[in-house]
């Protein structure tokens, strides 16, 4: 037991600044809204700042820049000390005005990928100043051993842990009793009620880099004298500490330093475990204690989807269908076989890798573009396939190309692995998990003798029907033949994500990409989607990886490190990461590609390549967020036609020629029943024992003042509230069922906002519909054609969602629920946004809809649309059922009246108030 203490006590030093890196995240996240992941990078420019001014220099880690400036002499610590903070402190403000403030209303992944930029500026910029050795700092605190008994503690980690504390408590006393830390907190609640009360969130948030940094740069100081000073391992602090600020859920400032003072600890007694149990492995538990910590945490703390008021919508690009595929596949591939053919020695290498990257570039495009799950575990996929492809061909005996495919398939069992949190996390979460997922595999796998030998994994060359497809060696490298399988692979490989993207499963991963809870709503089984994203990506990555095996003919973990897999991301967002193309030019941008190889010939070194990405990345992000691509997208749609302004009116449809029906249906027994259905928050009821019998055949309004429980009642039924009590479809029972399984029982379901894929055309946001049918179900055109003539959007059924008009965007997203062919349509405020007369039309559609047999549940605060088509009306009030039957009675209903006017109003007024749209109803409270 002694011993646990001991270790667990030694790892006060590294708990210390994953604490004030954690301290530093929290502190920047709740005034921002950025998950800074360069925290580290700041930390590590303080520690170089110090370490250089103790001997008497100040380095400037600038390229270009001299290395060091004389400054006559050692400062003495606690000036040095004072100068470093303050640098980083200006550091920070200066990231702030000139990169965060104009993202300030971006996505948070753009914000992210902006500060992983940053990162790897930081980190490359130093690297190539400084070099990578370590530097040598002298003792800050003292080192002498406190004995406590037979356990030896270290003092200079005891009181380094303590002097991190003390920063905590006395910044958690600002923010809680100051009026900076008051401001601090109603900014992060709500940037508008800030500017109403007069306060800047501007400065608030400037101020707080600057703190958030100098916390940062005191951790590099105060740290450097235990832990050797070099770029990367400090730049890898980021992963620990965000387990740690992931445990303060981003908001506590004790909360994340404890997690972060206690990670460190455990990370220590990591190491002497394996000392005592044989069975653990010898190397990568140390890594594994973030990873386990932000799996518990995130994980278990998290909801399967999000709930009203937390929809998760697209954050990424226009996603691109690919057109004209034999064109735009065979030209490049003959220009890359002639390249192949010309160019010799170095330059077809760089072609080969460019190709190769290109592959792995693809996989991201799969995960990240389509699918919308940002992972930084890509290039590590990749690894794990160029790792498995020598055992598999030597110790298993299988050939080529029976090795590389299934050395594929088991990479994408790990990328299915890696993505098992993405079904309950999303958004940033999933780069946090991801990148910590990469950061333990590089250790347990890549980096352990056990698994991987010393002089690494020889790769044998790959061989079919006695033809020798390698790289080569000597003066035949690098061989024509292994860039023609190179080629062949990515040509497969391109032509397989164009047809995803133009697939019903392409189709319905930018759904959930774009949108979740509206993809769940029209059918899409959003767990297996992400789950198929994430093994199709891995597979690709896999195959990337054993060419990588291939052309390498001995693998080790160099090529596929944290950091590299970070810069990869970050090339393949600064191409294009929402297209093939963008994917392709991210092979010929990435490392040892062409790109590389053209700045090394032309700048003498490839030493600032990961600088000239980084900032390109950043610049990407502020001014060009599809990437480099995105532009010439943009140019080939306008050449298109598809530029063109799509905008139509309700009114000026054209009448279209078929019906949907045959003629009215007769109301018939209950098709949808509610008995007793409660939903609750916390302890605010939101729907107390609502009963209602919807027949069949029949239009039911859902009214009811703000706050009466209408939208949350829809919820309930269609599975996005949880809820008590019975509801039934038909004869099935929809209790305990998920979304899409009660939608493909047969309901539909529009959204009071709308939440339509504003990136895919309306055909394709239609399409979407069609899993409320099953995933089997094919597409049947003459049923679409007859929906879209129904609700007249045929002449804008080839427009892009988001370039439609207001009253329009209603009318697709009716379109996606009646392509599910349900027997109940829930219809959440359909005629928001729309005039009388487009209002007035869109009842004609209602009915003729009804008329096919479609039961429809309507909520709408347009008094004069409900009373004109309604069969029957129900009335909710404070979430409970009110009243009850015809329009006739329900219009002349005092009490209906004095729920809606608050006052027993005479008929009269009650009809002028029914005329008049009732404002859009609230979130229950």
């Amino acid at each position: 037991m002694t011993d646990h203490i001991q270790f667990l006590l030694l790892g006060l030093g590294a708990g210390g600044v994953f604490a004030a890196l954690a301290l530093a995240l929290v502190i920047v996240y709740r005034s921002s809204g950025v998950i800074n992941f360069a925290t580290g990078s700041i930390a590590l420019t303080g520690a170089y700042v110090y370490a250089f001014l103790r001997q008497g220099e100040l380095v400037l880690l600038i390229p270009g820049a001299p290395k060091t400036i004389d400054v006559g002499g050692d400062p003495g610590f606690f000036l040095a000390a004072a100068i470093s903070v303050i640098t980083c402190a200006f550091l920070g403000l200066a990231l702030y005005l000139i990169v965060f403030r104009p993202l300030r209303n971006a996505p948070p992944v753009a914000r992210a990928v902006a500060s992983i930029g940053v990162m790897i500026v930081f980190a490359a910029a130093t690297a190539a100043q400084v070099g990578i050795n370590p530097v040598g700092v002298d003792a800050i605190f003292p080192v002498d051993i406190w004995d406590l008994g037979s356990i030896r503690v270290p003092q200079d980690r005891v009181l380094f842990a303590l002097t991190i504390v003390v920063v905590a408590i006395a910044l958690a006393a600002t923010y809680r009793f100051t009026r900076f830390g008051l401001a601090t907190r109603a900014t992060a609640e709500s940037e508008e009620g800030a500017y109403v009360s007069g306060l800047s969130p501007d400065r608030v948030a400037a101020t707080n880099w600057m703190i958030g940094s100098a916390v940062a740069g005191l951790a590099g100081i105060l740290i450097s004298p235990i832990v050797p000073l070099t770029p990367m391992a400090y730049t890898l602090f980021i992963v620990p500490a965000l387990a740690a600020a992931v445990i303060g859920r981003f908001s506590s400032v004790l909360a994340a330093v404890t997690a972060g003072l206690v990670i460190g600890m455990l990370q220590s007694e990591a190491t002497y475990l394996p000392r005592v149990y044989d069975w653990l492995p010898s190397a990568g538990l140390v890594e594994l204690v973030p990873l386990v910590i932000v799996l518990v945490v995130l994980v278990g703390w998290a909801r399967p989807l999000p709930s009203r008021g937390s929809v998760i919508v697209s954050e990424l690009g226009n996603a691109p269908s690919p057109r004209r595929l034999v064109i735009g596949c065979v030209v490049p591939a003959a220009l890359a076989v002639v390249v192949l053919i010309i160019a010799d020695g170095d330059w077809r290498s760089a072609v080969i890798t460019s190709m190769i990257l290109a592959v792995i570039g693809l996989s991201q495009v799969v995960v990240t573009g389509y699918a919308g799950q940002v992972s930084l575990a890509q290039l590590t996929i990749a690894g794990a396939g160029a790792f498995l492809v020598g055992p598999i061909t030597e110790d298993w005996g299988v050939p080529f190309p029976i090795a590389p495919l299934l050395a594929a398939l088991l990479a994408a069992v790990i990328g299915v692995v890696i993505g098992l949190p993405a079904l309950r996390v999303r958004g940033l979460t999933v780069a946090v998990v991801t990148l910590t997922m990469a950061y333990t595999i590089e250790a347990i796998w890549f980096r352990n003798d056990a698994f991987v030998g010393a002089d690494g994994v020889d790769i044998p060359a790959p061989e079919i029907f006695g033809i020798e497809l390698g790289i080569g060696s000597g003066s035949a490298y690098p061989r024509v033949q292994f860039g023609l399988l190179c080629l062949v692979v990515l040509t497969a490989v391109g032509l397989g994500v164009a047809f995803l993207r133009r697939s019903r499963v392409g189709t319905r991963m930018l759904a959930v990409r774009a949108n979740e809870r509206s993809a769940a709503a029209s059918g899409v089984d959003v767990v297996r989607i992400k789950l198929l994203a994430f093994a199709i990506g891995a597979f690709i990555a896999g195959l990337g990886g054993c060419l990588f095996a291939y052309q390498q003919t001995n693998v080790s973990f160099q090529p596929f490190t944290v950091i590299l897999g970070v810069t990869f991301f970050a090339t393949v967002y600064l191409a294009g990461v929402t297209s093939i193309s963008g994917g392709i030019l991210s092979g010929l941008l990435g490392t040892g590609a062409v790109f590389y190889l053209l700045l090394d010939r032309v700048l003498g070194g490839s030493d600032y390549y990961q600088v000239i990405v980084g900032v390109a990345l950043v610049v990407t992000v502020l001014f060009n967020p599809e990437g480099i691509v995105g532009p010439v997208h943009s140019v080939m749609a306008r050449r298109r036609g598809r530029g063109t302004d799509g905008r139509t009116t309700g009114s000026t449809v054209v009448e279209p020629d078929s019906t949907l029906g045959d003629g009215p249906v007769e109301l018939g027994d209950p098709v949808l029943s509610l008995r007793d259905v409660s939903v609750r928050y916390g302890g605010v009821v939101a729907v107390d024992g609502v009963t209602i019998s919807v027949p069949s055949g029949a239009i039911v309004g859902l009214i009811g003042p703000n706050g009466a429980g209408k939208t949350t009642l829809i919820d309930a039924i269609s599975g996005f509230a949880r809820s008590s009590g019975v509801i039934t479809l038909g004869s099935d029972t929809l209790d305990g069922l998920r979304s899409h399984r009660r939608i493909r029982a047969g309901l539909g379901r529009t959204f009071q906002a709308i939440e339509l894929y504003d990136d895919l055309s309306v055909r394709e946001n239609v399409l979407v519909g069609l899993s409320g049918r099953g995933m089997s179900a094919g597409v049947d055109e003459a049923d679409l054609d007859e929906i879209f003539a129904t609700l007249g959007l045929s002449a804008v059924s080839e427009v892009a969602a988001g370039e439609l008009s207001q009253g329009q965007r209603q009318l697709v997203s009716i379109a996606r629920a009646l392509a599910g062919r349900p027997r109940v349509l829930l219809l959440d405020e359909p005629a928001g946004g729309l005039d009388t007369t487009e209002s007035a039309w869109l009842g004609e559609r209602l009915k003729r809809i009804r008329d096919t047999g479609i039961t429809i549940l309507l909520v709408e605060h347009d008094m004069s649309l409900v009373l004109a088509i309604c069969d029957r009306i129900e009335v909710l009030n404070f979430g409970r059922l009110l009243a009850g039957g015809a329009p006739a009675e329900i219009r002349g209903d005092p009490a209906v009246a004095e729920a809606y006017l608050g006052t027993g109003s005479t008929e009269t007024r009650h009809e002028e108030r029914s005329q008049s749209a009732v404002p859009s109803e609230g979130v229950v409270l």
